[in-house]
């Protein structure tokens, strides 16, 4: 038999189409299979965490069945407490599937420590850009117990 008498038989074309048919039910079964096992249309509102502690922020985190990632800390925040949630991401009320990781952004405990530049024998004109640079905040009101190092000379510069 030749190819061209086979490929107009009628063999040839019931094959074609149970091929056909395979194909479609096999998909059919694969879409229904994912469907099932990738939860398709649940979701879950992700809580707002900001200003939680971590233990707090596990225990809702676990209840919504979410799982979380810490990043790195951010700079000190005084408006949130010690070591609480000041950002998260994906952000609250945003819908995602269960198991998914939350990446949290901690405040530190505190300020990061910075050393005092050497501003000895210049102005407040030049020492004010420099301390503030670093994030310093220069005033003439401070906390009432606040330590304050003085170093003091008599207005005459020494010559050597």
């Amino acid at each position: 038999m030749s190819i061209i008498k086979f490929l107009t038989s009628k063999v040839f074309f019931k094959q074609l189409a149970l091929a056909a048919v395979a194909i479609v039910v096999f998909c059919f079964l694969i879409l229904k299979w994912l469907d099932i096992t990738t939860n398709n249309g649940e979701f879950i509102t992700v809580p707002d965490l900001k200003g939680k502690s971590l233990e707090t922020v596990q225990i809702e985190l676990d209840d919504n069945q979410l799982a979380m990632e810490i990043q790195d800390s951010a700079n000190f925040n005084p408006n949130y407490p010690k070591f609480s949630v000041i950002e998260q991401d994906p952000i609250a009320g945003a819908q995602v599937k269960e198991n998914r990781k939350i990446y949290l952004t901690l405040n530190p405990s505190g300020y990061r420590k910075v050393a005092v530049p050497a501003i000895m024998q210049r102005t407040f004109r030049q020492a004010k850009p420099t301390l503030e640079a670093l994030g310093f905040k220069v005033g003439d009101k401070l906390p009432l117990t606040t330590k304050i190092d003085l170093v003091l000379g008599n207005g005459n510069r020494a010559s050597n």
